[in-house]
């Protein structure tokens, strides 16, 4: 990452290509579908609202500066809607972005240390960690620099760019798991073992339509193998994974369809082409933590006796470096508006660490803070309406865009979670301080707001009823966390009207009261009771023997519903037009000539690799045969063109040459080798699509 006020030369390059880009597709002369796969790597998400765009900061862990708040706020207000939006993947977002002034958004963030590269797309996203990271009194050691190290080897790292979907990566800080570690793709939790560090590694976790619990990879995984363990599931997925069906194009998936033991050896036969057999980790590339002085401050009392003693139960914690305090700042629908964000900032670095968390509750986690302080930061973040107790609690509710912004939302997610947090603080007050049911929304199935794992949790739907249509929920229950890489999928329960929810709501936590044993825990409430008796009792809730007008009108909105989902951008797109895949393959081969030059042999290596893939892949589109992995490309290409002797190779067929790439260490010799094969085929390939578009 570039020093403060500088960017670096690959950032530039970035937004550079990214300008003239959105030129090109301005004046026609790039495809729009084609255009969408290019700008998600960017960080350029298209919004519900035509015209505009969502700009989707990656934050490595959820780490952020004062200072680089206020440049995102600065942003927000010169380009967007003056407002930040901090989400379920430690992001933060802002809405409401001319197309035309990304490279400028970009640019400033920058100017900051701060990237759009791969926030988006069918690239890894976003690594997550625990915002306790670094001050958690049950870690085993700090995974902050790992994660860190993590996002630096992976960024514009060839083998993930272009992949067949998303990839996600979670670090948790302790057994707790407070991460979610066995909800993503890769998940890794610290261990030691005699005197060493690893990593437990849960494998091809996913929430989705079809939520899949992560398998166990290893028990313990040496620290120096976390990188290269990583590097050879990436390449696995790259070339095994699903690219046509996007709805199945998960690493989960591809678990599912070849074992656990299958995809196990798989990656194990990655490890001969990687660069790094071994990698360490350099923990002090990650600054360190500032830790504040201690301030002379005069004696002061609470603005709000009463508020701050909730806050200081639910929102604050002593650190493992005693004397110094965590304080975690709730924040509804994960929204605040930019001027408020400046005065935020400010009085963070008065009184805390430069190194604050955006949480995956869609908060904040605030780091060293003495003692002494205490009060007088409560003072200051409560006159900014930012000391509200009850932070990771049942009345702290997570909630995705949904129909607000995003093109996949079906129902209101935003205005139901700010309805369920008024009725919780005027109707159960004491709720702040329970951490046991943990309410979660999304506005789709999808599961961005992660209602599969929550406790009680809501996906938005529609429901007819004759010949109207009103907007919907799916109550889920049972999720959550066990710990160590385990956890529960919620079960889905009963729909009901948008409307009714908060109803519903009152209906579980009266039940539960009454009901519950004493010091029984939610989750176990909803096992013993069992699906059904919970169905029995939210059923009327669901029964609409009168439509009346309210019913019709979702959360947040004055008009009647309307069912309006556009295509979801959050995979990307796949892109079949065979000249364009013939023309971005001579630019691979520049940048593995580039690669090379630098002595990177293994990415030159695997930039020649894509070319032969996608070569093969658009020869195979030109006559009409799909290609769904690029593992299928191989054996296709084999079956149309070399078998046929189209085109003949020196030893063995198309496949054979291309997994030369697993057969081979990345010397200079072999990058030299594959570096020739490509060029000639990519040649052959260009003369016969020459000859098809003549004899059209």
């Amino acid at each position: 990452m570039a020093e403060n006020g500088t960017i670096s030369k690959a950032a530039e390059r970035d937004i550079k290509e990214l300008q003239d880009k959105i030129g090109a597709y301005l004046t026609g002369q790039i495809d729009d579908e084609k255009f969408r796969g290019y700008r998600l790597v960017r960080g350029v998400y298209g919004q519900r609202q035509q015209g505009v765009q969502m700009i989707r900061i990656k934050l490595p862990f959820g780490k952020v500066s004062p200072e680089q708040l206020i440049r995102i706020a600065d942003v927000s207000d010169k380009y967007g809607s003056s407002n930040l939006h901090a989400t379920t993947r430690q992001d933060i977002q802002i809405h409401y972005v001319k197309l035309a002034n990304a490279p400028k958004v970009w640019t400033e963030l920058e100017e900051k240390g701060i990237t759009l590269r791969e926030a988006c797309g069918n690239t890894v996203r976003n690594i997550t960690a625990s915002a306790l990271a670094g001050i958690d009194p049950k870690e085993p050691f700090d995974v902050s620099p790992y994660a860190y190290g993590m996002f630096n080897y992976f960024l514009r790292n060839p083998i993930c760019q272009e992949m067949g979907r998303k990839f996600k990566i979670a670090f948790s800080s302790s057994e707790d798991d407070t991460a979610y570690t066995f909800i993503h793709d890769l998940g890794f939790i610290p261990k030691i073992k005699d005197g060493k560090k690893g990593f437990k590694v849960m494998l091809a976790g996913g929430l989705g339509a079809q939520p899949f619990h992560a398998h166990v990879a290893h028990e313990f995984l040496p620290e120096d193998q976390l990188m290269p363990y990583t590097e050879s599931v990436i390449r696995v997925f790259d070339r095994y994974g699903e690219r046509t069906r996007r709805n199945k194009a998960r690493l989960k998936y591809l678990l599912n369809d070849v074992g656990l033991v299958e995809l196990i050896k798989l990656v194990a036969s990655e490890q001969k082409a990687l660069k790094n057999k071994s990698y360490t980790v350099n923990i002090d590339d990650l600054a360190k933590s500032s830790i504040p002085a201690v301030l002379n401050l005069p004696e002061t009392a609470p603005n709000d006796a009463t508020k701050y003693e909730a806050w200081l139960k639910t929102n604050v914690f002593e650190q493992k470096q005693k004397g110094y305090y965590g304080v975690s700042v709730k924040v509804t629908i994960g929204d605040i508006k930019s001027d408020k964000v400046r005065s935020f900032a400010n009085v963070i670095a008065k009184y805390c660490s430069d190194d604050v968390r955006v949480t995956i509750n869609q908060g904040y986690l605030l780091k060293f803070v003495p003692k002494a302080h205490l009060i007088h930061l409560f003072n200051e973040l409560n006159d900014l309406k930012l000391a509200e107790p009850g932070f990771d609690s049942t009345a702290d509710v997570v909630a995705c865009p949904g129909t607000d912004t995003c093109n996949l939302g079906i129902a209101s997610s935003y205005g139901l979670a700010e309805e369920l947090e008024r009725v919780m603080k005027d109707e159960y007050p004491d709720i702040i301080y329970n951490n046991d049911i943990k309410i979660k929304i999304s506005g789709c199935m999808n599961a961005c707001g992660q209602h599969t794992i929550a406790n009680i949790g809501f996906h938005g739907m529609s429901m007819k009823h004759g010949e109207l249509v009103l907007p919907g929920m799916q109550v889920l229950l049972g999720g959550g966390i066990k710990g160590d890489g385990q956890g529960l999928i919620a079960d889905k329960v009963i729909k009901l009207p948008a409307k009714r929810t908060p109803q519903a709501l009152r209906d579980l936590l009266d039940d539960f009261e009454r009901n519950g044993n004493e010091g029984e825990y939610f989750n176990d409430y909803f096992a013993r009771q069992g699906k059904n008796y919970f169905y029995t009792l939210l059923k009327p809730l669901g029964v609409i023997t009168e439509l009346t007008q309210d019913l019709l009108v979702d959360w947040g909105n004055t008009e009647n519903y309307e069912t309006a989902v556009g295509v979801g951008e959050c995979a990307g797109v796949l892109v079949d037009m065979v000249q364009v895949l013939l023309d971005e393959q001579r630019e691979r081969l520049n940048r593995s000539d580039e690669a090379f030059a630098n002595a990177n042999y293994a990415d030159a290596i695997y930039h020649c690799y894509n070319t032969f893939v996608n070569g093969a892949k658009a020869l195979l589109l030109s006559r009409d045969v799909q290609c769904n992995t690029q593992h299928g490309i191989m054996n296709d290409f084999d079956k149309n063109f070399v078998e046929t002797g189209e085109i003949t190779f020196k030893e063995g067929g198309f496949r054979a040459t291309v997994l030369l790439i697993n057969q081979n260490d990345p010397t200079e010799e072999f990058a030299k080798f594959f570096r020739k094969e490509a060029e000639g085929f990519l040649q052959t390939v260009s003369e016969i699509r020459k000859k098809q578009v003549a004899n059209a």
